[in-house]
């Protein structure tokens, strides 16, 4: 009884308006760009007050730079799913 009831459950959930689709793309998407203004913040503060750790602060700098944009892109995909199903 309870795979009937999933899916249809998974049916309903499929039928998502596209534009809510792209407005909840468009709200997934202010995290990443605040995560980003704060990692290069961050690692312009970290330089002003220690020039000689720019190198390692660079590194880890790029790191969670893609980590946060791959958050990003990963709500594009979403939502190019939701939107043509």
């Amino acid at each position: 009884m309870s795979n009937i009831v999933l899916a249809q459950a998974a049916e309903t959930a499929s039928n998502i308006n596209p534009g809510l689709a792209a407005i909840g793309y468009g709200v997934g998407a202010i995290g990443p760009g605040i995560g980003v203004g704060l990692i290069w913040s961050a690692v312009i503060n970290g330089t002003a007050r220690q020039p000689e750790a720019q190198g390692q602060l660079m590194g880890i700098a790029w790191i969670s730079f893609v980590l946060v944009e791959v958050l990003a892109l990963i709500g594009l995909v979403l939502y190019f799913i939701a939107s043509n199903a």
